[in-house]
């Protein structure tokens, strides 16, 4: 399969025991520059109202989405008409925007927890590394339904779900 960004990813036994085992991965960016992604199925131990600066906000789930950069915020959405300057990845998914709309929209309950997913942090491969993960078996990309997978709001068993379909 061509790994393009829009791909999910399913981590396979090899990554167990890894911040990777049992995990569901999209990818927003592949390029000569490298690969970035968001694990979609394992949520951060606190919610968006639990943050200082967003106290007053709803409580909103926050994904633990890598081991890189995870001091900061990053979203996808599916609503272009409420967050301006989002990055097209693929099929309805948009990267990013005016985090200041996103949660103007949370906030006023114009934008739901399936329009969108909050990430604590993001997965980085450098150009090349995820390909050859990937050779190793590590990772089977799969074709799906993208956003139901991205925006699934019950994931505890996703992982088990799709790796029983795809492995065979």
């Amino acid at each position: 399969m061509h790994i393009a960004a829009g791909t999910i990813l399913i981590s396979t036994p090899l990554l167990d025991h890894s911040i990777f085992e049992k995990t569901i991965v999209y990818i927003s960016e592949y390029n000569v520059d490298g690969t970035s992604g968001f694990i979609v199925n394992k949520l951060f131990p606190k919610r968006l109202n639990d943050l200082i600066e967003f106290r007053n906000s709803p409580s909103v789930h926050l994904y633990a989405g890598g081991p890189v950069e995870m001091e900061k915020l990053y979203f996808v959405h599916q609503r272009p008409d409420l967050i301006e300057g989002g990055i097209f990845v693929c099929n309805s998914i948009y990267l990013g925007g005016n985090f200041k709309q996103a949660t103007d929209s949370i906030n006023k309950k114009a934008l739901l927890e399936n329009d969108i997913k909050l990430f604590i942090g993001y997965c980085g491969w450098d150009f090349g590394q995820l390909d050859a993960e990937i050779a190793e078996g590590c990772w089977l990309p799969i074709e799906m339904d993208v956003p139901e997978t991205v925006f699934r709001r019950d994931n505890r068993l996703l992982w088990k779900e799709l790796y029983a379909r795809w492995a065979n």
